[in-house]
């Protein structure tokens, strides 16, 4: 098979080599900088100690360790969880190709010659699935005129370019399209026990599948640690998940993290981290704790993390990283990387693996559990068909090497029965290590030769590039082993049920190609007549001839040193691209009310449901109606500053800092919600928004479109008054009036960016 690696774009176009693939085994890494510097976190968590005189859990000893000021942050000692603002230097960033345009050009605006910690780019966002990786990356050493200039390459040109030109202007390493996932490469590459890292994507707690805190943030909380702010969290209660037993027969950590989401639904992880111990840990893979880790933004979780394990151990040599691998187990031998065992935790689960069985979430949301025993009925309940149309596995949460394995090991008993895939059967490596090592081992021919496509190394169908042609429009089934399962997500088509599983319930399930069967129990038809059952999947978890790299031009440089003289490539007619301009403070000329927000219009209810439509907003004054970009541009252009209101979770699944920039950049100052996701939140105080939460959910319902709202006490609290708190003054279109209680999260820090008019113009101005 031809793999193609990604050119820098010194020349007029950016194309793809390929090259047949080589297997070289993987050399050892530079581990410089991705270890962690364990002296020091040491000697930070006894002054930490000293302080707060108590046993500490794993995620404490993490997060704790890398305090700018113990004093300052722990405040002496008193409750720290779920109530102190922490001022935290992360070690490294890590940021995928979407998200990083709007990090980059605002950590440009800083004006630094180079990033404070260590930095990634990962391109892998942007290429859309069709019909395999050698179509996708669109190029064939058989037909180069037709096939030179890549489909999604090509139509991505000008962001890769920027992003290529930008990690060479300020140091900053850079993965090209298909080289992988970004999860996946940080997991493989950089990844070390006891880190802190943040990523500009919610499923970076990937990464905590080796026993770090890695947390997902918007491209602003990023460039705080890019420019060597002190990044502000707000300390993470945290829940102990105590594991026994053993997984059995098809069950997997996808099934876990599956039962865990039921329990817990999408809001039970919000404000926690998710920290497991216990026996059963021990029994999993490296890779298998990385698919709990990622599953738990489902949730709503800060990140997930695991306490130092023996197969972690080996991962880190299987992948080239022994010195950090070393320098791990003498840290772990002095106690950094487990909880101390008097550990407090705000709660804990208790979940004995022999009990888990597989289990299929969905449709529409990632915490509806159903054990494979009970999906038959509960389809048949549902009135569904009994069928799916498309089985789908990889993407990040499950494209390792021990899922590949155990899945080839059920198409090799197809094989041997002589059945293929009854559905389409695509299949997404995790990265260019997993594919090349895929390659060698078989698995990909195996694959192959029950039916299915093997896609480019990137995020693909998983997060909505899926260049599908059939089902639109029409209600039907996908399974998959993805982590999200919203409407619209993977295909576009809103009546798309997608399923999420593990990758082995997903590949038996489609050589059957219903809804209803159960491979733990049922059998399949054979042409002769004959039945066939399969037997439970086993695989590796790691490779018993070692990763082989693939191909070499798709990895970085290590550690490149900045170059200053390399012009960051923007068009001067770009339609996705432009240098930020500085928001202006609401608090500036024209603002008669001080420190209050001004009179804010109310743009809409969100999902609108005074006229239940989805992206549908009114402008009262004119009595108009479109969508609410039309409105927002329209209040823009008369100079009206306004607000939403909003239902809960708002901001689920959002990680994108466009969806803050956007209606900060058309004049929103506040945004009222009965609650809000983390990193959305997070986004939009950095952008200069002011989130508030009802006091009482069911005001919700008193405000509507066209109503005036005030902030009462918010010149209060932003002076630090104590006790102060932030009221809502609400101007019906009737004329009626009334007041109602908020509450928020704004830290005194936050509530400067806010004044500043956003948290990038308050660090500006510390620079100055």
């Amino acid at each position: 098979m031809l793999r193609g690696s990604w050119v820098r774009p010194q020349r007029s176009l950016a194309v793809l080599q390929r090259a047949l693939a080589t297997h070289a085994l993987l050399v050892e890494k530079n581990c410089s900088s991705i270890t962690p510097p364990y002296a020091q976190l040491i000697q930070n968590l006894d002054h930490v100690r000293r302080i707060l005189n108590r046993p500490l859990t794993l995620s404490e000893k993490i997060l704790y360790s890398h305090l700018v000021d113990p004093e300052k942050s722990l405040a002496g000692g008193g409750k720290i969880r779920g109530e102190a603002y922490l001022q935290l230097r992360p070690e490294r960033v890590a940021m995928q190709d979407a998200s990083a345009q709007m990090a980059l050009l605002q950590f440009m605006s800083a004006g630094l010659p180079q990033c404070a910690v260590p930095t990634s780019i990962h391109c892998d966002h942007l290429i859309q699935a069709s019909e395999g990786a050698d179509v996708d990356l669109k190029f064939s050493p058989l037909n180069q005129l037709k096939y030179s200039l890549q489909r999604s390459i090509i139509s991505n040109q000008e962001v890769f370019n920027f992003l290529e030109s930008a990690a060479r202007k300020y140091g900053i390493e850079f993965w090209g399209p298909g080289s992988g996932i970004i999860h996946q490469i940080v997991l493989e590459n950089y990844a070390a026990p006891g880190m802190l890292m943040l990523g500009t994507d919610s499923h970076t707690p990937n990464a905590g599948g080796l026993g770090m805190l890695a947390i997902g943030v918007g491209g602003a909380d990023a460039v705080d640690a890019m420019t060597g702010t002190p990044w502000e969290l707000k300390a993470p209660q945290v829940v102990g998940i105590h594991l026994t037993g053993t997984l059995n027969g098809w069950s997997t950590t996808k099934d876990l993290i599956l039962h865990l989401a039921g329990k817990l639904t999408v809001r039970g992880g919000t404000g926690r981290i998710l920290e497991y111990f216990g026996p059963g840990v021990f029994n999993q893979s490296c890779t298998g704790l990385a698919t709990i880790a990622n599953m738990g933004a489902e949730v709503g979780a800060t990140t997930s993390t695991f306490p130092y394990t023996p197969k972690m151990n080996a991962y880190l040599k299987a992948t080239g990283r022994g010195p950090v691998a070393a320098a791990a187990a003498e840290a772990a031998s002095r106690g950094f990387l487990s909880p101390d065992d008097a550990a407090e935790y705000d709660e804990i689960i208790e979940i004995n693996l022999s009990e888990i069985e597989p289990t299929i979430n969905g449709p529409f949301t990632p915490d509806l559990a159903t054990p494979i025993s009970k999906f038959g009925s509960f389809v048949k309940e549902q009135g569904w068909k009994d069928e799916f149309s498309a089985g789908l596995i990889g993407s990040c949460t499950n494209s390792s090497y021990e899922d590949m394995t155990r899945v080839a090991d059920l198409a090799r008993q197809a094989q041997a029965a002589g059945i293929n895939t009854k559905v389409p059967f695509l299949c997404t490596p995790g990265s260019e290590q997993i594919r090349a090592t895929m390659e060698r081992d078989n698995v990909t021919s195996t694959l192959e030769g029950v039916g299915a496509v093997v896609l480019a190394n990137a995020c693909g169908p998983c997060i909505g590039q899926w260049k599908r042609d059939d089902k639109k429009d029409e209600e039907n089934a996908i399974l998959t082993s993805f982590n999200r399962n919203f409407k619209s997500r993977n295909d576009g088509n809103r009546l798309t049920m997608n399923f999420l599983a593990s990758p082995t319930i997903v590949t038996a399930m489609a050589f059957s190609g219903k809804l209803s069967f159960n491979p733990m129990s049922d059998s399949l038809i054979l042409p002769s007549g004959e039945p066939f059952k399969f037997s439970p999947p086993s695989g590796q978890d790691l490779p018993s001839n070692g990763f082989t790299a693939g191909e070499l031009s798709y990895y970085p440089q290590p550690t490149p040193e900045p170059q200053p003289n390399v012009q960051v490539v923007i068009k001067n007619d770009s339609q996705r691209l432009e240098l930020l301009e500085p928001f202006i403070s609401h608090f500036g000329e024209g603002n008669t009310r001080g420190l209050e927000l001004p009179s804010l219009k109310v743009l809409m209810r969100a999902v609108n449901d005074e006229g239940g439509d989805v992206n549908k907003a009114f402008d009262r004054d004119l009595d108009t109606s479109g969508t609410i970009p039309e409105i927002a541009k329209s209040f823009k252009a008369r100079q009206q500053p306004w607000a939403l209101v909003v239902d809960d979770n708002y901001g689920e699944g959002s990680a994108r800092e466009h969806a803050a920039l956007q209606p900060r950049f058309y004049g929103c100052a506040l945004i009222l919600a009965r609650s809000f996701a983390r990193i959305h939140e997070t986004n939009l105080k950095k952008q200069g928004v002011l989130p508030l939460w009802f006091a009482d959910k069911a005001d919700y319902g008193r405000i509507g479109s066209g109503d005036i709202i005030e902030t009462v006490g918010l010149a209060e609290t932003i002076r630090g008054v104590p006790d102060a708190s932030i009221k809502i003054k609400v101007t019906k279109l009737n004329g009626e009036v009334f007041e109602i209680l908020t509450k928020h999260t704004m830290s005194s820090d936050q509530l400067k960016w806010l004044e500043a008019g956003s948290a990038l113009n308050h660090i500006r101005s510390l620079m100055v």
